[in-house]
């Protein structure tokens, strides 16, 4: 059985590395002043922080209804199955109606909502190639992927609070009074949330409350001291050169450990503006 696996761009997979990994990516819009926008279609990340720069008006949509019924189309007329995995749930609507949609689809499409965003998304895909290889059907890598959603945890810090204030994540006196004291927020994403973890008020702060975090999650949630069975991750909207010192920060912190980083999607950088770190940490599914 041919399984393919389909996931959006809110993972932060570009369309060329989804060539590479195996995977398709459907694309998110965007608006940005009244016109439609797709990360890595018509769009480059330059672009895009220019066009937030001037304070333009952006907002994020779902893909369409056709333009998912029109990849899944496509896709099944080469595989038997797809495992469709969207961003969270409790994050946009977009799963909700992926899961209408499939019930057309009866035993050809499984819908996966385990509430994962950004890189921990990313390797929910990798996760569902690695068992489709391995002979595992579409009902089963579904079923795996939800029962393990919560093995993940993802730690961000923001630079600037004016972008989360404008999408209505804080509220303007919350904004107002971090920006007043310089604070540097530290947010999870535990499940389908975006939460408030702790504040910081230096970068070098959030980065230790992080790090902190991390540590206690792989030893206390998944049992794994030494980090041999967990995937740590690094997702940003900072310079290469801010992001490039955090990685080397993590791997002084985690020896030996293989990390992984990429820039967030843009549909995410909306949100939060330039100068965020994040990471992740990720149980890995054993075969």
């Amino acid at each position: 059985m041919r399984i393919a696996t389909v996931t959006d761009s809110n993972s932060g997979v570009t369309q060329q590395e989804a060539k590479e990994l195996g995977i398709f990516v459907v694309p998110m819009p965007f608006m940005i002043d009244g016109k439609t926008y797709h990360e890595g279609v018509n769009l480059s990340h330059k672009e895009f922080y220019e066009m937030q720069d001037a304070d333009a008006d952006i907002t994020t949509s779902q893909p369409s209804p056709d333009t998912i019924l029109k990849t899944w189309d496509g896709l099944l007329k080469e595989y038997d199955q797809i495992v469709y995995i969207p961003m969270s749930s409790g994050l946009s609507s977009s799963c909700q109606t992926a899961m209408m949609l499939a019930q057309d689809y009866e035993d050809q499409v499984f819908v996966v909502n385990n509430q994962r965003i950004s890189i921990t998304q990313r390797q929910s895909a990798l996760d569902s190639r690695m068992m489709a290889e391995n002979g595992m059907d579409g009902a089963a890598i579904k079923k795996v992927l939800e029962d393990t959603k919560f093995d993940s945890s993802i730690y961000i810090t923001v630079d600037t609070l004016k972008h989360l204030k404008k999408g209505g994540r804080i509220t303007p006196a919350a904004a107002a009074l971090g920006t007043l004291l310089r604070l540097k927020p530290v947010l999870t994403i535990q499940g389908e949330k975006l939460d408030a973890f702790a504040k910081a008020r230096t970068m070098k702060q959030a980065k230790s409350i992080m790090i902190t975090a991390v540590q206690k999650d792989l030893e206390q949630r998944f049992q794994d001291k030494n980090y041999e069975h967990s995937w740590i991750h690094v997702a940003y909207t900072s310079t290469e050169e801010n992001a490039a010192e955090w990685v080397c920060e993590l791997k002084e912190a985690f020896p030996g450990a293989d990390i992984y980083a990429a820039p967030l999607s843009l549909s995410i950088a909306c949100h939060i503006g330039q100068g965020a770190l994040a990471v992740a940490c990720t149980k890995k599914i054993e075969m």
